[in-house]
């Protein structure tokens, strides 16, 4: 999971909203700050353009290896796009069938309840401890529909007051998310499976800032002045 924020992303412009939810794949390339080497590799493979090139990577070295077949092979376009269609369509994802036939309904409905909960007891532990009272928060949790890799799950906090913004998350806020969101319980694979049975790859939750509790806000208080003591 990578937490999308200011304090966690190099090129901050991509956080840019003209409205929300904020949506990632396919529409603006993040550059994590401190992510590890794997994760930088999951999101190098979300680049379909990369993909495509590598794809056809066949097709470009055909003319150095076996001549005969050069001329044919590179006025071949039908086949090309057949190649490009197979890999993305069959190879990198599930079939309609397989999706549904991975998690029942049921199932599916009690993870997507297990989301909710947690993302909306996230978002008021972060509104208690900015001490929020106005407008509405959201947990957007967006993941990658390849099915071959290890998940790829974008969160972010989002609001539309006083404009649509990705809020800046400090560290307490970033490890409310990381221990409260997924563990061994619910993870980020269990989502994946419910958001390719729905072919739904973005979720989004959200609370009302005025309704977090006192009791909530109170803890948060406490908790701050222990800190700064």
């Amino acid at each position: 999971m990578l937490i999308v924020t200011q304090a966690t992303t190099m090129n901050r412009g991509a956080l840019d909203a003209s409205s929300l939810p904020k949506k990632f794949f396919g529409r603006v390339l993040l550059l994590p700050r401190g992510a590890r080497f794997g994760q930088w590799l999951r999101l190098i493979v979300d680049i379909q353009a990369l993909r495509y090139l590598v794809t056809l990577l066949p097709f470009a070295l055909t003319p150095f290896f076996m001549r005969d077949l050069a001329l044919p092979v590179m006025e071949a376009p039908a086949l090309m796009l057949a190649l490009v269609a197979f890999v993305e369509l069959k190879v990198l994802r599930l079939s309609k069938s397989a999706r549904t036939r991975a998690i029942t309904e049921d199932e599916a409905a009690r993870r997507l309840d297990t989301l909710t909960f947690r993302a909306r007891a996230c978002l008021r532990r972060i509104a208690a401890l900015h001490d929020m009272t106005e407008g509405q928060l959201r947990l957007v949790v967006e993941q990658s529909e390849l099915a071959r890799f290890p998940p790829m799950t974008l969160v972010s906090v989002q609001s539309e007051a006083p404009a649509p913004h990705l809020l800046s998350l400090d560290a307490k806020d970033r490890a409310v998310l990381q221990t409260s969101l997924f563990d061994a319980d619910f993870t980020e694979h269990d989502l994946l499976v419910v958001n390719q049975r729905d072919d739904t790859y973005l979720r989004d939750v959200a609370q009302e800032t005025r309704a977090v509790s006192a009791h909530s806000r109170l803890a948060a208080f406490l908790e701050q002045r222990e800190v700064t003591a």
